[in-house]
């Protein structure tokens, strides 16, 4: 279990994570979700004793990480997937990992087979992808047969097949019982993937919660409605204080109003109904909206980006050069 109470880092005048707390329970996949910038890594960084907190603590299995006998036993992370020694080969660099802990050689083949390295395992380190440092660090993560770990943008790099074999392997963990926590920008893979939200916006606590609930947020939620009196129909709900919208195909997108209200409306009226069906909003709908005022980056939109480029010079500007000036 990892436990925030109050955790709180300054860089200056910069504040980085503003007074966190949040627990992640073994026995499920803990999605740590926020804009760039939130504080996301600052506070792994910090659950991993890399980072001091300026205010509060934060504790795995009830310790700080510093104050833990064995670590790799007990936490497992993937920070940064190129954190490694190019010259070394994966199996040393495992292999060193594992004689600070005690773990056996055999672990060390056991996970690069389990990661899928066993082929590569002598070659050294720096000559390998975005997807094989990756592979390389679960690896290291999963090394100590940990009961709490942490993984950061796990899936970059990988292909499609990877990036499946990891939500299944995060699944996995999670159904042994283990702490698996995960942070992610890709909010179609963690609508498949996590069972609980930790949601955080410029260093703040936005939501902690199940990832149905979460979603249920959504404003983007209504009941798509398909009738031969889609009109008629339309005018009677309104009347009812309900918010109708004519969608392309001619059905009507209703909310606030239940769908067994809307139901009971055309039965009553003898209004024959082709579709009632109720339309979930996604886990990205739901995010977006609720770190809307938490984003510190933004891009304009409205920019005419197919604008053509100008071929004229302006006046006063220098007449360009031959092209081979510009290879100089």
């Amino acid at each position: 279990m990892i436990e925030a109470r109050g955790l709180t880092k300054r860089y200056g005048t910069t504040v980085a994570v503003d007074d966190l707390s949040f627990t992640v329970r073994p026995g499920q996949v803990t999605g740590f979700l926020g804009p760039n910038g939130s504080g996301k890594s600052t506070t792994m960084r910090m659950i991993m004793g890399l980072d001091h907190p300026s205010a509060g603590a934060v504790t795995v299995n009830g310790r700080r990480y510093g104050d833990l006998p064995r670590p790799l036993r007990e936490v497992g992370a993937l920070l940064e997937a190129k954190a490694i020694h190019p010259g070394r080969s994966a199996y040393n660099h495992l292999w060193c990992l594992a004689q600070t802990n005690g773990i056996p050689r055999a672990r060390v083949d056991a996970v690069l087979d389990l990661v899928g390295l066993t082929d590569v395992a002598r070659r050294r380190a720096g000559a390998f992808s975005l997807g094989m440092g990756q592979r390389l660090g679960m690896a290291a993560a999963l090394l100590g047969d940990p009961g709490v770990l942490l993984f950061d943008e796990p899936i970059n790099g990988l292909d499609p097949e990877g990036i499946r074999w990891v939500r299944n392997l995060l699944k996995g963990l999670a159904a042994e019982g283990r702490t698996v926590f995960v942070s992610s920008h890709l909010m179609s893979e963690m609508a498949l993937t996590a069972d609980h939200l930790v949601v955080i916006g410029r260093g703040k606590l936005i939501a902690d919660l199940p990832v149905e609930q979460f979603i249920a947020q959504s404003s983007r939620q209504y009941v798509r409605v398909r009738s031969p009196e889609a009109a008629r129909l339309g005018e009677m709900l309104r009347a009812a204080g309900a918010t109708v919208a004519d969608e392309t195909d001619g059905a009507l997108a209703v909310t606030g109003l239940a769908i067994t209200d809307i139901g009971e409306t055309a039965g009553r009226n003898n209004i024959v109904l082709h579709e009632l069906s109720p339309q979930a909003g996604s886990l990205e709908d739901a995010f977006m909206e609720l770190t809307n005022d938490s984003v510190e980056y933004r891009g304009d939109v409205t920019t005419d980006v197919a604008r053509p480029i100008p071929t004229t010079v302006p006046a006063g500007s220098p007449e360009p050069g031959p092209l081979s000036d510009l290879t100089r």
